[in-house]
């Protein structure tokens, strides 16, 4: 396993912020500072939001695979922030996530983390939400293929671990794995280290993170707030089979 650095951890430093429990932090940060502060933490790699990255013509793309060469990292591209693919509701965003397979072979990620959905546009049956978004996972294996780009779809809080294992199951293809969050299944309820066991031999891509209990109802995004790794309820220093 490589250590990397995903742009999203400066999230507010690039201009997004949760109203209510973070605040604007007075500036903003560039991509060539995030590649700086990459280096100076020693990290191997990056993972690049796209949502941060506006102009994404082919001198702004050519731009990012210089800098990233430059600095010799490995790199994964990161789609699909906030809603993805809507639960495989949303065609433009099928065709938005095509487009963006080809950007991340033009800057040579080998990998692209994508969406699938959120828990607000998960539909109330599973049977619904696996119509939808199967199919159209179906189809864009394709052209990940072609691109030769590893779709790592992330347990976003929209999809229990048993689930996400009949959505592997049911595309069936080296071309689709797991950008496997170490913390999002704690907010569904679901033992963190049992959903690593589960999903870590379809693990492409990781999001390290760690969360704390507050106030109010468990079942709301703000009930669960990331804190540094360690000083949570995710069990990350596991010495059983998975770490």
């Amino acid at each position: 396993m490589r250590i990397g650095l995903d742009s999203y951890s400066y999230h507010r430093f690039f201009g997004e912020w949760y109203p209510g429990l973070q605040d604007d932090p007075g500036r903003r940060m560039t991509f060539d500072e995030f590649l700086e502060r990459a280096c100076a933490l020693g990290v191997a790699g990056v993972s690049i939001e796209s949502c941060f990255m506006h102009d994404l013509g082919s001198a702004s793309i050519d731009r990012i695979r210089d800098r990233l060469d430059r600095y010799g990292f490995e790199r994964v591209w990161a789609w699909g922030h906030l809603d993805g693919l809507s639960s495989g509701s949303d065609a433009n965003a099928e065709a938005d996530l095509k487009r963006h397979l080809g950007i991340a072979e033009e800057i040579g990620a080998k990998v692209m983390r994508i969406v699938g959905g959120s828990r607000r546009t998960r539909p109330a049956s599973w049977a619904e939400h696996k119509a939808r978004l199967v199919p159209m996972l179906q189809r864009l294996v394709g052209a990940a293929e072609r691109y030769g780009v590893v779709m790592a779809i992330e347990n976003h809080i929209d999809l229990y671990c048993g689930e996400m294992l009949e959505l592997l199951e049911a595309v069936n293809s080296q071309w689709l794995g797991v950008c496997l969050d170490t913390a999002n299944n704690l907010r569904l309820g679901e033992d963190p280290v049992a959903v690593a066991r589960a999903l870590a031999p379809y693990a492409r891509a990781t999001h390290v993170k760690d969360l704390a209990r507050s106030g109010g109802d468990p079942r709301e995004f703000a009930f669960w707030p990331s804190v540094p790794l360690g000083s949570g309820e995710v069990d990350l220093p596991y010495h059983g089979s998975v770490w």
